[in-house]
């Protein structure tokens, strides 16, 4: 162990749009929303995370909600900065005299600008980050779903998170084609948000709509063992009285429909773009679904008769990224060729 490695704490964060997990000591210590409280008046930070997500849509004037990253980057660069000071906060590094220098990976999507990855950068410098070292998603993803990225054999990764879905083929330590969409469990919310509205003049907030898509959300209007129906309430906007209604899996998924159409356009896309070699070995080897959105129900089946290909989802798809991430982190100078400075 080198001397200056005693000063520095090792952390890897899958910093998304919907929740940021980070990784200490090859175990996930953080799993929060990506949300934050903010005191109008002093600017100063109320809480973040599940605090901060309790809160939401739930504020009067003095206080106010900020979700940082909007399709995968950055938006707000002063809050986003808060919440990565504040989630670092939450990890243990044990008793010093001084806080440590952080040597830091952090994941980001594949379809990012060079602007955006330095705000990412600058984000990370800010929270006290000595080291930062960034990881496509879908990379991250392979890595954390356990598939060898060094071999020259292609495999495809679809990584379906809140704001973005990224969809690459990787071979040799290397992204050879991919196609990123800003459709995502943001989106499927926001479609649930409109069908309420215009199907049962139902007005409901976003926490509401995310909860119906955990609870029923399905791919298919058909499933062979499909949820019960669930209870949501909202505002009658007809009324303006509170009501509830009961809303089934199939409606759940003829209002994700046309979200769900141009996932599967993107991914025929990015398969029309690979090269023949590598098309053999997806065929051979399928598609790899990881990230929040691969929970949907009937997903799976609906990409494989899409595409006739065989369809894996990842175990624990939520935690794929940041495993892959944490892996990356352990073996920095294993997995040089896809980490960028």
């Amino acid at each position: 162990m080198k001397f200056f490695d005693l000063f520095t704490t090792d952390i890897a964060i899958d910093l998304g749009t919907a929740n940021t997990l980070i990784i200490h000591n090859d175990k996930i210590v953080v799993d929060e929303p990506s949300i934050i409280a903010i005191d109008k008046k002093s600017n100063r930070v109320i809480a973040i995370g599940k605090q901060a997500m309790q809160m939401h849509e739930k504020t009067h004037d003095e206080i106010k909600t900020i979700r940082p990253l909007k399709e995968g980057v950055i938006a707000d660069f002063h809050a986003a900065e808060m919440m990565l000071r504040g989630m670092i906060k939450l990890v243990d590094t044990g008793r010093r005299l001084f806080p440590p220098s952080l040597r830091m990976v952090i994941c980001i999507p594949s379809g990012i600008t060079e602007v955006e990855k330095r705000a990412v950068r600058d984000s990370a410098e800010h929270a006290n980050a000595k080291e930062v070292y960034m990881i496509y998603e879908p990379i991250a993803a392979a890595i954390g779903s356990g598939i060898d990225i060094e071999q020259p054999i292609g495999n495809m990764v679809v990584d379906i998170g809140g704001g973005t879905t990224d969809i690459a083929v990787i071979a040799l330590s290397g992204i050879v084609c991919d196609q990123s969409i800003r459709i995502a469990g943001d989106t499927f919310n926001r479609d649930i948000l409109d069908y309420m509205r215009r199907q049962h003049n139902l007005l409901i907030g976003e926490r509401s709509a995310e909860r119906v898509k955990i609870e029923v959300g399905s791919a298919l209007t058909e499933l062979e063992d499909g949820p019960d129906d669930y209870e949501i309430r909202g505002r009658d906007l007809m009324t303006g009285i509170p009501k509830i209604i009961k809303i089934s899996y199939s409606e759940v998924a003829f209002a994700l429909d046309k979200s769900i159409s141009k996932l599967e356009e993107a991914v025929l896309k990015a398969l029309e773009i690979s090269p023949p070699e590598l098309s053999a070995d997806i065929y051979e080897r399928g598609i790899y679904l990881t990230g929040g959105g691969a929970l949907l129900r009937g997903l799976d089946k609906r990409l494989a008769l899409k595409t006739k290909l065989p369809i894996h989802v990842a175990e624990d798809p939520l935690r794929a990224v940041v495993r892959g991430t944490g892996a990356a982190l352990k073996n920095l100078n294993h997995f040089k060729a896809v980490l960028m400075t």
